[in-house]
């Protein structure tokens, strides 16, 4: 039966995809339009309402085409989530609307090749090393070419640019370690398999012929971040490589040896680095520096209580008072101005992304490449997503990372929908090809 599916797509799920795009689309439209309205004639920019138009009917039809068996929720999900996050960057920051607006042109379209190259799921399991360098190498090379695109004195130098272009090495690194651990970890399947029914063989898998080499690439990683001061990323690469590892090997063993290697971590962390010093200590007492180090989380606070259940309405709050709003805190701007209601609905599509990612993964669990690939893909995403909503919210410090899809950040949107595209490649796999 599954192959007769695979031979014939379900119309349904294609009309659902229609659907739920049609529904993103009016959300958008309706925002955006209400924005310019109170802006009045002579101030107004439709750009951005165009261009998500013209993104999501490209991308949607591309899909059907080329990739026909595809999971229907993950790309309406993404372009609702990315619509959502340009009307709120077009309210607090009207200036970067419009190049969020491109970065989603171009991402959609990265979305739309990732998703439609017959082997892209090859070249990122054969050429795992080549591509684990040459991240590596980019990462590196920030140290010499790094710039930071505000200008701020002492600010983290993480990208590399050219003509007014931005990107991070670091969001390229998402892509290329979790497909190297997931290619490394598929090829020790075998043995990881022998160790989880075997009791005798259940320390296997901690051999160092195992996890040596995949150790010691992530701890380069690691040192590399810690140094250039993006502890955000280094504890989402840290928390994806752990879950992945235990989504091999089924070891609880491996969650409780890395919640100490955190806890450790973070004591050394906090008594070495003086921005988790200071992070953790205004997460624990915001109030006493409220007009200092801790302004941004205080005014991420009152922004998120100002909005109640319903939001004060788009363009009606005053989010701007929280620093970094359109990037760092842009989760208290959605809190305010479409209440809880509205934070709550993008909660509820991350969960909703997140779950979907999670079931491609289960459905290929003959194919430890694919089923490791799709999970870590997605637990990036999910991670990531849980460390900014608990640092705004002040449930764990804040990190300093971006909301996926909804931020404004170009490179941030571009390697997102990169890993969607990889993920609907591989929800439109046939679980039992050999």
């Amino acid at each position: 039966m599954s192959s007769h599916r695979s031979l014939n797509p379900s119309r349904h799920e294609a009309v659902a995809e229609r659907i739920l795009l049609v529904i993103a689309g009016l959300f958008v439209v309706v925002n955006l339009a209400a924005l310019n309205i109170l802006r009045g004639v002579g101030s107004q920019d439709w750009a951005p309402i165009l261009v998500w138009i013209a993104a999501a009917a490209g991308g949607h039809l591309v899909l059907e085409r080329r990739l026909p068996n595809h999971d229907p929720l993950l790309f309406p999900l993404v372009m609702m989530l990315s619509g959502f996050g340009i009307a709120v960057i077009d309210r607090l920051a009207p200036v970067f609307a419009d190049r969020q607006a491109a970065w989603l042109l171009l991402s959609t379209a990265a979305l739309v090749f990732s998703a439609a190259w017959p082997t892209v799921l090859r070249l990122l399991r054969d050429y795992r090393y080549l591509l684990f360098f040459g991240g590596l190498g980019l990462l590196l090379a920030s140290f010499v070419f790094g710039v930071n695109p505000s200008g701020q004195p002492g600010a983290p130098t993480l990208w590399l640019g050219a003509f007014g272009l931005y990107f991070q090495p670091a969001e390229i690194l998402k892509i290329v370690l979790v497909a190297f651990l997931a290619s490394y970890l598929a090829e020790q399947f075998p043995l990881l398999s022998s160790a989880r029914a075997n009791r005798a063989l259940e320390g296997s898998f901690l051999s160092p012929r195992l996890i040596g080499p995949v150790l010691l690439m992530w701890g380069i990683c690691l040192l590399v971040l810690i140094w250039q001061r993006d502890l955000g990323a280094a504890l989402v690469f840290f928390l994806v490589f752990l879950l992945l590892l235990y989504a091999a090997s089924g070891r609880l063993l491996v969650l409780a040896a890395g919640g100490v290697l955190i806890v450790a971590a973070g004591v050394l962390a906090y008594s070495t680095f003086p921005v988790v010093t200071q992070r953790v200590d205004i997460w624990i007492d915001p109030w006493s520096r409220a007009e200092g180090s801790a302004y941004q989380i205080v005014q991420s606070l009152i922004a998120v209580s100002a909005g109640g259940a319903f939001g004060q309405g788009i363009g009606q709050g005053s989010p701007a008072y929280v620093p970094v709003v359109h990037s760092d805190a842009v989760y208290a701007a959605v809190a305010e101005e479409w209440g809880l209601l509205g934070a709550a609905f993008i909660v509820l599509m991350l969960l909703v992304l997140v779950a979907r990612g999670l079931r491609v993964g289960i459905r290929l669990t003959d194919r430890p490449f694919s089923a490791l690939l799709s999970t870590g893909l997605t637990l990036v995403i999910g991670v990531q997503s849980l460390l900014i909503l608990g640092g705004v919210m002040r449930l764990i410090p804040l990190t300093g990372i971006t909301l996926p899809f909804v931020s404004y950040g170009g490179s941030s949107l571009l390697v997102s929908f990169v890993m969607v595209g990889v993920l609907l490649r591989l929800s439109a796999e046939d679980p039992y090809a050999i």
